[in-house]
């Protein structure tokens, strides 16, 4: 039995269809600074500011039902030891499949070093999950039952992490989502089943002064998933008088990517990340394109002239 093969395909990305499992959460380039959405640990140490973000992406742009994703997090030190905000992620693939999941956010830190501290997060919050096969057209006369009826439900979710930083580097290790929800289940003669996978999440980067107006910053974030292959991201950005922003990256076996951002203000960052399908995808689409802003709001009014924000 046929469906439209593209709508198949990347609904079969976000669902373990019969037990199976797949890569499900967002990709994203610029990672090193989405970090509230992919670990509750994240921490800045900064009593000054209240961090923001959003960020917005079109994957595989041509192909028919290619997924989008888009992201908001807000981000402050509460205390002397804790931090945490707000993240929002709003995941949808053409308008088969929309999964959104709203999470409060809270990390303890404590100091381990004369210049570094180690931070433990959790995470917790709904994801809100729905369908809509009305537009599938069948080849066949009757429908496939995996896909008679839309799915509208809610699921709680809960998710940890944690994260060792100074003001030059960090390292962290995370799961965002540790509930295996199902999504979907029918016994209408054969047992089919969707459920989120557990995703982890290990990254780090670091901040090296090539000299007063150049600095280098290499960072890397890898994914990994029961049944799918580990995701590797490589990035090298070069940051020019702490203004401007450039820098190429690598998705291992998937793509290559071109992205800057720049200092509109001293409160407001934009950034543009471009990337080049290499895998067999790349016949299908014209690339993917990521658009994230970056707002610090200073609780005081007095800390817009601190050094920009690295990660």
């Amino acid at each position: 039995m046929k469906i439209h093969i593209y709508i198949l395909f990347w609904f079969l990305t976000l669902l373990k269809v019969t037990l199976s499992f797949g890569q499900q959460d967002p990709q994203y380039t610029q990672y090193m600074y989405n970090m509230s959405v992919i670990n509750p640990a994240y921490a800045t140490d900064d009593n000054e500011m209240l961090n923001f973000g959003l960020l917005y992406r079109t994957q595989w742009v041509g192909a028919v039902g290619a997924p989008s994703t888009a992201t908001l997090f807000a981000h402050s030190k509460f205390s002397e030891n804790f931090e945490g905000g707000i993240s929002v992620v709003h995941d949808q693939i053409g308008d088969v499949v929309k999964d959104t999941n709203i999470f409060l956010d809270l990390a303890y830190v404590i100091q381990v070093g004369d210049n570094t501290k180690l931070s433990f997060g959790v995470k917790g919050g709904f994801s809100f999950f729905s369908t809509n096969f009305n537009g599938f057209v069948y080849s066949d006369p009757l429908p496939d039952p995996a896909f008679a009826e839309n799915i509208s439900q809610v699921f709680p979710n809960i998710g940890a992490g944690l994260y060792y930083f100074s003001d030059k580097f960090y390292f962290g290790f995370s799961a965002p989502n540790l509930l295996e929800s199902k999504h979907l289940e029918d016994n209408s003669g054969i047992v089919t089943q969707g459920s989120e996978a557990i995703h982890f999440f290990t990254t780090g980067g670091y901040v090296f002064d090539l000299n007063d107006r150049l600095k280098f910053k290499p960072a890397f974030m890898a994914k990994s998933v029961i049944g799918a292959p580990l995701s590797v991201d490589l990035t090298g950005n070069v940051l020019i008088n702490e203004a401007v922003e450039v820098g190429v990256g690598y998705r291992l076996n998937d793509g290559i990517s071109g992205l800057f951002n720049f200092k509109i203000s001293p409160t407001l960052r934009v950034g543009y990340a471009y990337d080049y399908t290499i895998s067999n995808l790349g016949r299908f689409n014209s690339g993917t394109h990521e658009m994230i802003l970056l707002f610090d709001l200073s609780k005081t009014g007095k800390g817009y002239d601190k050094s920009p924000r690295f990660f």
